[in-house]
């Protein structure tokens, strides 16, 4: 009928706006005109756990989030960051109540983050592929997205200085690790 295919139409048009979002936010990240200012990591974890508030709120979800230190760093990139792999967690949890854990480790000359989450997890046969652009592991009717989140987050990290990875197993939740130097 002609309603499904304007439904279809309509669909694709809105995937299509947040790809081209998503792809200007993926472009600008490293164009070297941001400022690296004193950040405070505590501070930017609470506004993006008031961005996701009504995620959190509908999951359920339980977010403790640890000492976090202040540190150099571009804050819109930081934040972008901590709000892309909370989201993730929120987006792929299991049937479980999603609980998140947000910390830090100092480390020689960096600090070591981490986002541990209960989720659904992550085969180790694609940990290399989940960073790459418009690499999606799951079917979009699955999961919503567009395959650039995880990919922002390295690009981010990687401008700092840092370096991404992730540990997981299917069904038993997903920990991100990423390191910015202490400069």
């Amino acid at each position: 009928t002609n309603k499904r295919y304007f439904d279809f139409a309509v669909d694709g048009a809105e995937r299509m706006k947040k790809l081209i979002s998503n792809l200007l936010e993926y472009s600008r990240v490293g164009n070297n005109k941001d400022i690296t200012t004193e950040v405070n990591f505590q501070e930017v974890v609470q506004t993006v756990k008031q961005l996701l508030e009504l995620n959190i709120q509908e999951t359920g979800a339980r977010v403790i989030v640890h000492d976090l230190p202040v540190i150099r760093a571009i804050q819109p990139q930081i934040q972008q960051l901590f709000q892309n792999l909370i989201s993730n967690s929120l987006k792929y949890h299991s049937d479980q109540v999603p609980h998140i854990e947000i910390g830090c480790t100092p480390r020689d000359k960096a600090y070591e983050f981490y986002i541990k989450d209960n989720g659904i997890g992550i085969d180790p046969q694609y940990f290399d592929r989940i960073f790459v652009i418009f690499q999606r592991l799951h079917n979009r009717n699955e999961y919503s997205g567009t395959g650039i989140g995880l990919s922002i987050c390295k690009k981010i990290v990687k401008g700092h200085g840092g370096k991404i990875w992730v540990e997981s197993q299917p069904g038993q939740g997903t920990t991100f690790y990423f390191t910015i130097p202490n400069i």
